[in-house]
């Protein structure tokens, strides 16, 4: 497991890769916000809000199973994953 899974999300760059919605892979943008089972995305046509436990995106380098990462971001920060 890479870092980004225990940093806080909040103004990084992130890409979906992979949905349940097709229209939702490729959407890129900042995170404005972030709850237990949400994230939400901000880019040039306006914010967009998805669940966690439907798509796999990259921020940073690390690409990420939002399935895995289903807390909220304080208890997200602190908790050990294990590796896949």
């Amino acid at each position: 497991m890479g870092r980004m899974m225990n940093m806080p999300w909040l103004s990084k760059d992130v890409e979906v890769i992979e949905s349940t919605d097709p229209s939702l892979v490729g959407v890129f943008g900042k995170v404005v916000d972030e709850t237990k089972g949400t994230i939400r995305i901000s880019n040039s046509s306006g914010t967009i809000t998805m669940a966690k436990n439907t798509i796999r995106f990259i921020i940073g380098d690390e690409e990420i199973e939002g399935s895995r990462v289903r807390q909220r971001p304080e208890e997200r920060i602190g908790k050990r994953y294990r590796r896949q």
